[in-house]
């Protein structure tokens, strides 16, 4: 009776281990191996039966909680995310199911996809850029809709920059004219100074369409000329994500063109020159981006033609903005 004894179980963390070891080698491997391809679409499958049940049974909230847990501790978002256009069209939507499945899963209260998310922007990065391959854009935009509160998030921004952006001729003009203060006051501490990395990059980027409008030409020169502003466009310069140092050199170039400077800004472009200049020589974008190099290199030459002023003003922290 032996001969017929049925294998054990696999638990969820073993099928997640495994499954991970196949994506590892098919991505690694330029050769298509139907065989492995198979056993990792079988497994993302099992994967797919654990959070959503099947019909024999419904999802166990111990296996749901382990498999979260260990799907984010091991960083296979990322290698999935990267491996997913080698994946067979059934895998694909499976994976695509199971990611967006696990961004919702709490465990012991805590959403750790949301804590994964906040610790590992560049995955965000990478969701975003997959927009770009029209075959997987699908699937990869449902895996970002997926993540806590993107929707409702994402839509919000959405509104929020087409208000600042359809009548620019008219009434944005006007509007950011007269209420400049309390505006960008509230823009820099909650926008560009947010925690949230998606706050912080569709704000640079919105701020960066907004400045470099030719209509909002009064405030944009009147934005270049606060000190303060450039301190938090410099830190975003330094931002640990790709896309938002990206950004920001779009708006600081402004700081660095203007030529009407006030001479507290002269002194801070001045005393982080040598940093400055280290951070742009080394500073590449991953795609070839045109815009970008002719921002930087026309940064560069406003940097080192910097003459200094006054010397009198406090850089004890801008000083340290690049370090």
């Amino acid at each position: 009776m032996g001969f017929f004894k049925s294998k054990p179980k696999r638990t969820a963390v073993e099928i997640l281990r495994q499954t991970r070891s196949v994506l590892i080698q098919v991505c690694s491997s330029d050769l298509h191996d139907s065989k492995k391809q198979e056993a990792l679409a079988k497994n993302i499958m099992e994967l797919k039966s654990i959070l959503y049940g099947s019909d024999e049974s419904d999802p166990v909230p111990k296996a749901c909680a382990q498999l979260t847990e260990e799907f984010f501790r091991e960083n296979t978002l990322r290698l999935l995310i990267i491996c997913l256009p080698k994946l067979t069209l059934e895998a694909q939507r499976a994976a695509t199911q199971v990611v967006a499945n696990l961004q919702l899963q709490k465990v012991q209260s805590r959403l750790i996809a949301s804590e994964y998310s906040e610790k590992n922007t560049d995955v965000l990065d990478l969701l975003v850029a997959g927009y770009e391959n029209i075959d997987m854009a699908i699937h990869y935009g449902a895996m970002l809709r997926g993540l806590p509160y993107f929707d409702v998030a994402a839509d919000a921004a959405a509104t929020f920059k087409e208000l600042l952006t359809r009548h620019k001729y008219s009434l944005v003009a006007d509007f950011l004219s007269k209420n400049y203060e309390w505006f960008f006051a509230e823009f820099n501490s909650k926008l560009l100074e947010s925690t949230d990395y998606i706050t912080r990059r569709q704000a640079i980027k919105l701020l960066g369409d907004i400045l470099l409008d030719r209509s909002n030409s009064v405030v944009t020169a009147r934005y270049v000329r606060s000190s303060n502003n450039l301190r938090i466009v410099m830190n975003l310069l330094r931002d640990s994500s790709k896309s938002i140092p990206v950004e920001a050199l779009h708006v600081f170039k402004l700081f660095a063109a203007n030529q009407n400077k006030p001479s507290e800004i002269v002194t801070i472009l001045v005393a982080n020159r040598s940093k400055l200049l280290r951070f742009l020589a080394d500073f590449k974008t991953v795609k070839k981006d045109e815009r970008f190099e002719v921002d930087k290199a026309q940064v560069v030459k406003e940097i080192v033609a910097l003459e200094p002023r006054d010397h009198s003003y406090d850089m004890r922290e801008l000083g340290r903005s690049l370090e």
